[in-house]
């Protein structure tokens, strides 16, 4: 929907899930049309939230630019300097950057962003959950006026909807809309667990599939899930951002390669990254929101495939989960099981039981106030 307009040199809002093929809807067109450079600095930008983001969309689009005579460059932060200088000092047709080491490169001169003529902001609900706004509108303000702008995002409203205000020009939205807010590709289990017998059933649940994206909440909690499911004879790596920008795409390809079985990652790997059949999501700490759920369970069955998610439970954290399983519709039963359970070796098969999350009444919230009283 979005490639004719595109090409047509209008203004874009592209609304849709991950996984939809965001990156080509702005990609091909981009290529295609792009503006050969004049004096070496970029006539196309696009403007992604992460590293990984910034390097995957430069994997997915360098071929196709290279066949139609475009020069690509990624900047962002993590590597050194010094090598993405040596770049920028050739000529740049199309210029992919996170905001912040952009803004980095430009103050130092090093990039001109006088001659941009298109621009493209990738997941910019992130950009907005992230805080980098601010940046991407600084960006903006240096860019001459009349340029095209295609902006992508699951959601066009709140910050993002004043950034479509203020810099974008008669756009026309296209939407892919879902009958679901959950992917009905995927498949949900909750698995009710003991905080001592965790990493051994996760280890049961990876050993079963190829391959496993294990979500936790804080990066030092990476690092002791990564420990514990190798004690548990894992093949393990792990992704987050207090590692080097070259041990996470060490560890990221060694996951795309199968190398190992599981990646343990924070949130940083969530949201715009692809990863080609990921068998199984676990969120071995489930998300403290419904977006990162959302997100974070995105990482499988994508692009028609199918894929499993699972949520790992402890008792503590039931409330929690069951908020969100009504805010995603999955009224499915919490099944509590221990690693010697023999349905954790297929729990595409296991089918577990449905609930009915009924509303709180005041009667509830009288009976909750009396007992604590006691």
């Amino acid at each position: 929907m979005s490639i004719p307009d595109a090409l047509a040199g209008r203004d874009v809002c592209g609304r849709a899930a991950t996984g939809s093929g965001k990156t080509l809807a702005f990609g091909l067109p981009l290529v295609t049309a792009h503006d050969p450079s004049v004096d070496g600095g970029p006539t196309a930008l696009v403007l992604v939230p992460t590293r990984e983001l910034a390097a995957q969309v430069t994997e997915s689009l360098e071929q196709l630019a290279r066949v139609g005579g475009a020069r690509m460059v990624a900047v962002y932060g993590g590597v050194p300097m010094r090598q993405q200088i040596r770049e920028l000092k050739g000529r740049v047709d199309i210029l992919v950057a996170t905001p912040g080491r952009l803004l980095d490169v430009a103050r130092r001169r090093l990039v001109r962003l006088q001659n941009v003529r298109r621009v493209v902001i990738d997941e910019a609900d992130q950009m907005a959950d992230m805080g980098f706004l601010p940046q991407v509108r600084e960006i903006m303000d240096q860019v001459p006026r009349g340029h095209q702008t295609m902006l992508f995002s699951a959601t066009l409203d709140g910050q993002v909807g004043a950034l479509v205000r203020d810099y974008m020009t008669d756009p026309v939205t296209h939407s892919v809309e879902s009958d679901r807010v959950i992917d009905s590709a995927q498949e949900h289990r909750f698995i009710g667990v003991h905080h001592m017998d965790k990493a051994k059933v996760a280890a049961v649940i990876i050993g079963s599939h190829r391959r496993t994206l294990v979500f936790v909440r804080t990066k030092r909690g990476a690092d002791r899930v990564a420990r514990d499911l190798a004690d548990e004879g894992v093949a393990v790596a792990k992704t987050h951002g207090d590692l080097r920008q070259d041990q996470r795409e060490k560890s990221l390809a060694r996951f795309t390669d199968g190398k190992v079985q599981a990646l343990v990652a924070t949130n940083v790997a969530a949201r715009g990254l692809h990863i080609d059949d990921v068998d199984v999501v676990i969120h071995y700490d489930p998300p403290d929101d419904f977006k990162t759920f959302v997100h974070r369970s995105g990482r499988t069955a994508r692009a028609g495939a199918e894929g499993l998610v699972v949520t790992l439970v402890e008792w503590d954290k039931t409330l929690e989960v069951e908020q969100l399983q009504r805010a995603a519709g999955l009224n499915t039963e919490i099944v509590k099981m221990y690693s010697n359970d023999p349905r954790l070796k297929d729990l595409a098969s296991f089918e577990p039981g449905e609930v009915e999350f009924r509303k709180k009444t005041a009667a509830d919230f009288s009976r909750r106030v009396r007992s604590r009283r006691r």
